[in-house]
């Protein structure tokens, strides 16, 4: 599909909007960028290894076997690279739709039906294992039925015990996410370069609220972490690519060595206002790395074909993989074999059988969830009759 030149994505004026509004029907078909599908694989990996560590904490202490968690990289930055890819590739992503009346709409249709369904079916899932078997999940929280339809509903409402995070705990990520569509999705229409202000305006202000008013109310509380300002960090990375920037393969490379360098020389977790510093900003440096190179010619080599196919089920990797982790961490605990293979073999092992069941989920389930909810979400119009 031809890509609209940068005038035609609402950079214009309103004659130019109402060229785009009698624009010919298209699916949201941006171009693909490997290199960030790459990292999207490696973002969920690192959120992989840093809760297979606790489960071999566990397997450990079970088989009395000693076990030193590994402090090679901050394994919770996965979430945060993730969040700099997702500003990043909203902004690329959207290209089709700057500018439309029908912008906000279908944006917002893709991106309820690429998160929603599997988001619902693990939630589910997390939501009948705790009725079925409570002590499998070292849980017996009291289940409200507002907290729980806010969970599903991605409304970050406070737990039973305080927390604001949802029933499937994994998705106070997503309550970031979705929140961070819904305020892209106001300022579709007026174009990428207002688009992108609106949102680091807003972001900026909700954090300067939760910083200096003691007490913010949720969910202005919850939505005012400074996390959010990776979103931030990576719509701008995602305009400047927009607007031309493209940097040679060297000047790449450096950067993801910056990167990577960076997040190893993180020492202990880093305080709430300080995450997006300690973070975030060495995620900004892996998505340029991986995102602001030249349009690649000729067949990808196959390890690249591998990472992006790992890239492309991360976020089923990323919600599946509690559970294969914590089944796997109870088959080696039940059968004898944690005992002998080790902690972190039976990390090795976990980790292994969650890539290979993410790949199994997207494939079999996730991919067509996806299809299905856009076409009930993203119907097109139907043609008028001929009088």
């Amino acid at each position: 599909m031809r890509i609209p030149s940068p005038r035609l994505r609402g950079e214009g004026n309103a004659r130019t909007a109402k060229a785009i509004d009698r624009a010919p029907y298209r699916r949201i078909a941006p171009v693909t960028l490997a290199p960030i599908q790459v990292l999207r694989g490696f973002a969920a990996l690192l959120v992989v290894v840093h809760h297979a560590q606790f489960e071999g904490v566990v397997l450990a202490g079970r088989t009395s076997r000693s076990f030193e968690p590994s402090t090679l990289l901050p394994w919770a930055a996965g979430v945060d690279i993730f969040f700099v890819i997702s500003g990043f590739i909203i902004v690329h992503a959207a290209a089709p739709l700057y500018g439309r009346r029908d912008g906000r709409r279908r944006f917002l249709a893709h991106r309820v039906a690429r998160l929603v369904p599997l988001y619902w079916l693990t939630t589910a899932l997390y939501l009948a294992v705790l009725l079925a078997a409570p002590a499998l999940l070292a849980s017996n929280a009291a289940l409200e039925p507002g907290y729980v339809l806010a969970s599903f509903l991605f409304w970050p409402a406070l737990s039973p015990d305080g927390q604001p995070q949802p029933l499937y705990s994994l998705g106070w990520t997503l309550n970031f996410e979705m929140f961070f569509y819904a305020l892209f999705a106001v300022a579709l229409p007026w174009g990428r370069r207002i688009a992108f202000a609106w949102v680091a305006a807003s972001l900026s202000l909700l954090v300067t609220l939760r910083l200096s008013v003691p007490g913010l109310p949720q969910p202005l509380a919850f939505w005012g972490a400074p996390i959010v300002l990776e979103f931030a960090l990576g719509a701008a990375l995602g305009l400047a690519r927009a607007e031309g920037l493209r940097l040679a393969a060297l000047p790449r490379l450096c950067l993801a060595a910056a990167g990577i360098a960076w997040l190893m020389s993180v020492a202990g977790e880093p305080d709430l206002a300080m995450r997006p510093l300690a973070y975030g900003l060495p995620g900004l440096l892996l998505v340029a790395a991986a995102g602001l190179g030249p349009p690649r010619r000729g067949p990808e080599p196959l390890p690249l074909r591998w990472g992006v196919g790992l890239g492309d089920a991360s976020y089923a990797l990323y919600l599946a993989h509690p559970f294969v982790l914590r089944a796997a961490r109870e088959i080696l605990l039940r059968t004898g074999a944690g005992a002998w293979i080790g902690p972190w073999a039976g990390i090795a092992l976990m980790i292994g059988l969650a890539v290979a069941a993410a790949i199994l989920v997207h494939h079999g389930i996730e991919r067509r969830l996806t299809a299905h909810a856009r076409r009930l979400l993203d119907r097109r119009p139907a043609e008028p009759r001929p009088a």
